[in-house]
């Protein structure tokens, strides 16, 4: 395949599955110019890593575990201890908006207890609400898939607990 071929695939694949990378850079940044510049990275990695991408796995598996992947050794480099979720509006849609008090309270709490869980976590809860299957996030997250069910009850767990104490 030519260069052009090649860029041409990518740049196809890349804006289909560009969500991902939002996503992803949305988890992991509470700041909106960090964000953008994770996104570029991680935009950069998927590129330099793209003739590697075998087709063993979907593409958008490979796409979250690169995406994941820059995220992380984006926060070892930064050293930041805490990161925060769901902070802003940017996740609402207009029928959020017309969501009871108390649901947005409930809704605040929850995105403020995944704030508070390790990276790790925070990706396989992620991977869980876009409706991933067990096998899908052991792939991209790196553990089996039974070990995700172990984590995502203790994860669960850990939600539950946090959201009581609030």
């Amino acid at each position: 395949m030519s260069k052009e071929q090649l860029e041409i695939e990518f740049s196809k694949r890349i804006k289909e599955s560009q969500g991902i990378i939002h996503k992803v850079s949305r988890m992991y940044c509470d700041n909106e110019e960090h964000r953008k510049d994770l996104f570029q990275e991680i935009l950069i990695q998927l590129w330099k890593s793209y003739q590697s991408f075998r087709g063993d796995s979907k593409f958008s598996t490979w796409m979250y575990r690169v995406a994941i992947n820059v995220a992380i050794q984006d926060l070892r480099k930064t050293k930041k201890k805490r990161l925060l979720f769901f902070q802003t509006n940017q996740f609402r849609d207009t029928s959020e908006e017309k969501k009871s008090e108390v649901e947005s309270e409930k809704l605040k709490l929850m995105h403020s207890a995944i704030a508070k869980l390790n990276k790790v976590e925070k990706a396989i809860v992620m991977l869980h609400l876009d409706e991933k299957s067990n096998d899908e996030i052991a792939e991209i997250v790196g553990i089996t898939q039974n070990y995700v069910r172990v984590k995502m009850n203790r994860i669960k767990t850990k939600l539950s607990k946090t959201v009581k104490k609030n």
